[in-house]
């Protein structure tokens, strides 16, 4: 697998992001995927908001939420089943206002999806659309997978023998996620420039059926880090 990020110019709120692809992306292969920071998703969408306060952040980030705790640093959320910093809602690079998430990362990544395989003539090929999130009693942020479309995005082991036999009961393997961090890693969060990356030869299984947000999720009860959940009573999961 070889990741290879794009730098580009800075995009514009509002701008065509197709079109912003076609200028820096002038070749795809089959069986790729492009990475695309969900950030210029989001300022394709209009999804900036201009804050007045800190009260006036904090009620966004708490109605982009499904859940919200406050806590020293920062909103702990629930967002679309993933557990993130303030809903995703982000003042870096965004000259003094707030980027959201992207309103529907998976519809996005579906319509990115079409539109390029149609452009470049592929038959495989998949979009992943990338945030990033700090993981429990880790340093350092990792890649999301917000939304993502043409591949499957978990791989799943049960039922299959390990070297020695034994077959696996719980083993899956979270494709999307692992994808998102290679790729965050190279695009960097800082002032790189490269809101872009294209996976070749991605270890995936590419598919044409719509990819279901739910296909990453998983009641909280049943989470392995359930215990750091206890307060939370009743978690509302958007429905896309």
């Amino acid at each position: 697998m070889i990741v290879q990020p794009i730098k580009t110019r800075i995009f514009k709120q509002g701008e065509n992001l197709f079109d912003f692809i076609r200028a820096h992306v002038k070749r795809l292969p089959e069986k790729s995927v492009l990475v695309i920071t969900s950030k210029i998703v989001a300022l394709s969408e209009g999804r900036v908001r201009v804050i007045k306060s800190r009260r006036d952040k904090d009620r966004i980030i708490k109605s982009e939420s499904d859940w919200a705790l406050k806590t020293k640093y920062t909103w702990l959320t629930i967002k679309d089943g993933a557990v993130m910093s303030s809903a995703g809602v982000d003042e870096s690079n965004a000259q003094g206002k707030l980027i959201l998430l992207p309103k529907n990362s998976y519809a996005a990544a579906a319509k990115i999806r079409g539109q390029i395989k149609k452009f470049y003539h592929l038959k495989n090929f998949g979009v992943l659309i990338t945030d990033s999130r700090l993981f429990p009693l880790r340093a350092g942020i990792i890649g999301l997978a917000v939304g993502y479309a043409g591949f499957k995005g978990l791989k799943d082991y049960r039922g299959l023998p390990d070297i020695f036999g034994r077959k696996l009961k719980l083993s899956k393997s979270d494709v999307a996620d692992s994808l998102a961090t290679t790729a965050v890693l190279l695009m960097g969060e800082s002032n790189e420039r490269r809101p872009l990356a294209i996976i070749k030869n991605a270890p995936v299984e590419f598919t044409n059926q719509k990819t279901s947000t739910r296909e990453l999720i998983i009641n909280p009860k049943d989470d392995l880090y359930q215990p750091l959940f206890e307060k939370i009573r009743k978690v509302r999961i958007r429905k896309n």
